[in-house]
């Protein structure tokens, strides 16, 4: 061990300091380990100070690592935090990605996916992000154009997410690796400058460094502020907030009071809004989420980056929006016989009145359903067969009792409804016709006969995890 890299007193405090900090966190703590310098260090370090207070920790603490499946070196470096984490006598789970991926945000989405798989539901994630990996962060948002939220970077509290290291220099955990003989792996892939992180952090930092050595010291001071006005920010939307099942990242947004802001202002609150429900805006979707705000008509939706879509209610009640994803698993299969209430994924059909309809009723006569609902209401013959199934290509309905049948796409078309949006989205036949897309259009003049039973039936859709209709 060569002199120079010993770890000095003040700096061994800084670890000390921040690992018994870290077994304070109330609940489990998970310590997400990738085999690095300093991941091993935190194991070392959280290792030393169980060991320093024995007893004075009730809930273990565990270890997790993922191999991203990239090659030898990855796994290799899987393969040392079991063992180390077992020699040093961590309960330990490893995990490995089933499908490779080529970038750096694809290796992280996979590993936080396995991390969130095996993190009990009262526990905290430990990362090793150091003062150094929160600079880069900052700077690339920077280059990017982030607002506020991003420039935050990781200083930011984070749900369920603890980085104990991150006021504290990169060096100064390299110092401590190498004066305990800390045992790690080099990822080969920190020198390849085909990362955009890498370019950062050999490149782009050190040369601004040359020309203006303060620079680091003011962009963590610029993340200080902007972590600031996250905070407000956070705090002042819940003001907006009507329903929120934060563990399944569902969210409802009241409208009155949003729609009195002005662009700009609803470019600031829409983030932090979404960010409730785990939703992360680039610039475009905050754009046009903004301009949905005061533009967007009952019933409306628009579609947002990765996979999310928002919807405004379209009972004036209830208005508001209401984030969900547009694939939210499996569509429903095969055919379901609609009789009194019916699952069918995440809608719902159910009967409200049972009646003998004359020729000359309306449906909108029903006292229980409003005109601007019809859509989302009908009145089907009891007399026959009916069912509900997923719309599929080349199913047509008739818009009236004459006229020829129209492909159900060009009703979706119609409403527009975004092609992702249309996964798994019923229709009700009755015996082989289609005579009902709920929320998209109905037979509108179905044959009728005096006498004849018919039933009432009201969808509700489940978008996002809360009811509309």
């Amino acid at each position: 061990m060569r002199a120079e890299r010993a770890v000095s007193g003040p700096e061994q405090k800084q670890i000390d300091d921040a690992a018994r900090a870290l077994l304070s966190v109330p609940g489990p703590v998970v310590l997400a380990i990738s085999g690095g310098r300093d991941s091993m260090a935190l194991l070392h370090a959280v290792h030393r100070a169980i060991a320093a207070a024995p007893g004075q920790r009730t809930t273990p603490v565990r270890v997790v690592t993922f191999d991203h499946g990239t090659g030898p070196a990855a796994t290799r470096a899987a393969e040392l935090v079991v063992s180390e984490a077992r020699r040093l006598g961590f309960h330990v789970l490893s995990g490995r990605a089933t499908q490779p991926a080529a970038t750096e945000a694809a290796w992280r989405a996979a590993r936080w996916a396995y991390f969130a798989s095996v993190l009990p539901p009262d526990g905290t994630i430990a990362t090793a992000h150091t003062r150094d990996d929160h600079v880069e962060t900052v700077a690339m948002r920077v280059i990017r154009g982030s607002g506020s939220r991003g420039l935050a970077g990781l200083e930011c509290a984070a749900p369920r997410i603890t980085r104990p290291f991150v006021r504290i220099a990169r060096d100064v955990v390299a110092r401590y690796a190498d004066s305990h003989g800390v045992r790690y792996l080099e990822d080969p892939s920190n020198a390849s400058r085909r990362h955009f992180r890498n370019r950062v952090r050999l490149d782009l930092l050190p040369a601004i460094r040359r020309i203006h050595p303060a620079f680091e010291v003011e962009l963590a001071e610029l993340s200080e502020r902007a972590a600031e006005l996250r905070a407000d920010l956070d705090r002042f939307v819940t003001r907006f907030i009507v329903a929120d099942d934060g563990a399944r990242h569902r969210l409802r947004v009241a409208r009155e009071e949003l729609a009195t802001y002005d662009s700009t202002a609803l470019c600031v609150l829409w983030p932090a809004i979404a960010a409730r429900a785990g939703v992360t805006l680039d610039r475009r979707g905050t754009q046009r989420l903004a301009q949905f705000t005061t533009s967007g008509v009952p019933g409306g939706r628009i579609q947002l980056s990765g996979g999310v879509e928002v919807y405004r209610h379209r009972d004036a009640s209830l208005d508001g929006f209401a984030f969900r994803r547009a694939a939210v698993g499996p569509s429903p299969r095969g055919i379901v016989s609609l009789r009194g209430v019916v699952e069918f994924g995440e809608w719902r059909f159910r009967p409200i009145a049972a009646t003998a309809t004359r020729a000359d009723e309306t449906p909108d006569a029903h006292p229980l359903v409003r005109p601007q609902d019809e859509i989302w209401s009908a009145d089907l013959p009891g007399d026959r067969c009916l069912t509900v199934r997923a719309w599929q290509p080349g199913d047509r309905m008739r818009a009236g009792d004459r006229g020829p049948a129209r492909r159900v796409k060009r009703f979706f078309g119609d409403a527009r409804i975004p092609g992702p949006s249309r996964s798994g989205w019923p229709v009700v036949l009755a015996d082989d016709e289609i005579v009902w897309i709920p929320g998209v259009r109905r037979v509108r003049a179905a044959p009728e006969r005096s006498g004849r039973p018919m039933v009432r039936y009201i969808c509700e859709r489940f978008d996002g995890g809360f009811a509309y209709s």
